[in-house]
């Protein structure tokens, strides 16, 4: 076990997302909650089981060969009580374990993708959209979507930092860890520091003692899994019942052009909880040409998140990540890529030996 955890953290090295590589920007902390200028969710119709019938969505098409979800032609703007209907659905899939990813009350692939889980295990026409039945079987759930949650201490402390996306720069610092209370909270709730400041017009997310609307989210552990199934066609990872039932999916971001998904039947052979980031430009086409080896500190915005499943696949890994927006929309250095709590979610119901199978 202890040379497995060894090489956990070595393999972790060929893992960034391709776009971090390139990126210029660092991860600021968030602005104060405010208006938002797309049309205002109101809570009472999030809370809501009577929901509009929405519009039939833009399908997104078959997924390209790299993984990463296909460029579509932008749905038309949706009034406030459809970004309502939206949220709401994208809070009962969460709690259902079928994972919309990042919260946003936006409709897009990943909402999609989670709805097509999610009617196939409850034995319904798998189409994608919010239909009759759809909501039927989601509003069997009739706890609420939105509530009321009190910002503690320990929320609001941090330490907070601007977060470089330099590789060398990061190197220097001693840990990764949130940017903003904001940014904290998101990870809480699954949910991105814009919808949350929409939700909270005029209050501080970082101020302890304010009363805030977040999403009701589900954190239980899940059941242990007789497999795990990574999908390139559709950018899920699927839990999977000793029947062959999928009780869990999350969204995913995995392979590229590059460093294709490595097809093929394979096993758990460790989990680390927040680890270090081994860098070495030369495993990366896309390197900096002044970079050099470098240990990455652990936290949320380390490159590879908050946890790290390392399977028999040499410098392969299912993990997290610091950009939980980006998961199912761009490609990565070959690995299996989450939101951090679908990485922690998932970490929990494998073990070393449970079989990863992965697929186009």
């Amino acid at each position: 076990m202890r040379n497995h955890r060894r090489l956990s953290v070595v393999i972790a090295i060929s893992c960034l997302v391709v776009v971090t590589a390139s990126s210029a920007a660092q991860k600021k902390p968030a602005p104060k909650a405010a208006r938002s200028e797309t049309a205002a969710i109101v809570a009472d119709q999030v809370n809501s089981t009577s929901q509009p019938a929405l519009p039939a969505q833009p399908e997104s098409g078959a997924q390209p060969a790299t993984g990463a979800r296909k460029a579509t032609s932008p749905a038309p703007a949706a009034t406030g009580a459809e970004r309502a209907a939206i949220l709401r659905a994208e809070i009962l899939l969460d709690r259902a374990r079928f994972s919309p990813g990042e919260m946003d009350a936006k409709w897009g692939q990943n909402v999609e993708t989670a709805l097509r889980g999610f009617q196939s295990n409850r034995g319904l026409s798998v189409s994608g959209q919010l239909d009759e039945a759809t909501w039927a079987a989601l509003n069997a759930d009739s706890a609420p979507a939105l509530i009321e949650y009190t910002v503690t201490e320990a929320d609001a402390a941090g330490p907070f930092h601007p977060v470089p996306a330099d590789m060398m720069a990061k190197a220097k610092l001693k840990d990764l860890g949130y940017a903003s209370a904001a940014e904290a909270l998101g990870e809480k709730f699954h949910s991105s520091p814009q919808l949350l400041a929409e939700l909270n017009p005029g209050r501080s997310l970082g101020r302890a003692g304010e009363k805030i609307l977040v999403p009701n989210v589900e954190n239980a552990p899940l059941a242990h899994a007789a497999k795990v199934v990574v999908d390139e066609s559709d950018a899920t990872v699927s839990v999977v019942d000793e029947s062959g039932k999928t009780y869990a999916q999350f969204p995913a971001t995995m392979g590229s052009e590059h460093d294709p998904l490595p097809i093929g039947d394979w096993k758990v052979t460790v989990i680390q909880q927040n680890p270090k980031f081994h860098y070495n430009p030369d495993l990366f086409w896309d390197a900096k040409a002044k970079d050099s080896k470098a240990t990455i500190p652990p936290g949320p915005n380390n490159p590879v998140g908050v946890v790290w499943i390392d399977l028999s696949k040499e410098h392969y890994g299912i993990h997290g990540t610091p950009e939980p927006s980006k998961i199912g929309h761009t490609e990565s250095h070959g690995c299996i890529r989450l939101t951090n709590w679908s990485a922690n979610a998932l970490a929990g119901a494998v073990s070393p030996g449970t079989p990863v199978v992965l697929q186009k």
